[in-house]
């Protein structure tokens, strides 16, 4: 695996994002910021996203291929409903609720920031959702919206818990599947079994799946995309915070430079050598007769 290299309050301000924790405890104003801050954050490389994938059991695998390629928060994903996709000609995901956990009660919410959003689908990305729903048909599926007991809303929600068939819940999704499936990808040890038998894995927040959302992140930003698009597709707030915190990912600046630069030239070239530059002229009349200056 590859690190990359940010800020650690940017990692921290990844988990408020994803919900996993309330809030930054980096920011408390009896915490001091040092003057440099060195990065624990790091990106899978490919082979490694692609063994998480493959770990993944069929009706699921979708899961982590679209948390790869669209870059969606694990409760976003188990939100995702069939209504929201657009796979004809406009070719979208319109990000409109997450599933939610309120005490012990799950409920159907806005997305993180209360704000609604649109993520390009790639022609892979229809592949992968069309072979999907071939396999596992979305059906009506109810929850409280936004608390415990708020309007009753429906949809036909694209994936559900082979074992009871209800919405995915986090809990499980990581005991049962995710975290198996990164043990066969020899991310983490396999696990040890406690007094009663049960498997027991040694993780940290280092290798959630919250990891193929930084995966997307790097892929986007090599491949051009800008800071502000990224923002919008990652559902950030404020395109300042998708740039602290990946910043780091941006290619290099004297890279860009030569590609831009030799781009340009290698069109202004020619065989036998650079094309000369069309020279004007001007006529100034002089007291003495008429002299032509070269501009």
């Amino acid at each position: 695996m590859s690190a990359a290299r940010a800020a650690p309050w940017g990692r921290l301000d990844l988990a408020v994002a994803d919900e996993a924790i309330r809030k930054n405890p980096a920011k408390s104003p009896v915490v001091r910021v040092p003057g440099h801050q060195a990065s624990d954050v790091e990106v899978w490389d490919d082979p490694v996203v692609v063994a998480v994938i493959d770990a993944h059991p069929a009706e699921l695998r979708a899961i982590p291929e679209l948390a790869a390629s669209l870059g969606m928060r694990e409760g976003e994903l188990f939100g995702l409903a069939e209504e929201d996709l657009d796979l004809g000609e406009e070719k979208v995901v319109r990000v409109r609720r997450q599933v939610k956990r309120i005490g012990r009660v799950f409920v159907f919410a806005l997305p993180k920031n209360d704000r609604e959003r649109v993520i390009p689908l790639s022609d892979w990305d229809v592949q992968v959702l069309r072979r999907h729903i071939s396999r596992s048909p979305p059906r009506p599926y109810t929850l409280p919206w936004e608390k415990p007991d708020g309007r009753p809303h429906t949809c036909r929600l694209l994936f559900r818990w082979p074992a009871d068939d209800q919405h995915v819940k986090s809990r499980s999704y990581s005991e049962t599947v995710w975290k198996p499936a990164i043990a066969r990808a020899g991310i983490i040890p396999e696990p040890e079994k406690d007094q009663r038998g049960r498997a027991r894995y040694s993780t940290t927040r280092r290798e959630g799946i919250h990891q193929l959302r930084h995966y997307f992140a790097s892929v986007m930003l090599a491949g051009g995309v800008s800071i502000k698009e990224l923002s919008e597709y990652l559902g950030h707030a404020d395109p300042a915070f998708t740039l602290r915190v990946y910043a780091h990912l941006l290619p290099s600046s004297h890279g860009r430079a030569r590609t831009v630069i030799n781009d340009r030239f290698s069109h202004l070239m020619t065989a036998s050598g650079p094309l000369a530059p069309k020279r004007q002229t001007a006529s100034r009349e002089h007291a003495h007769g008429t002299e032509t200056e070269q501009a």
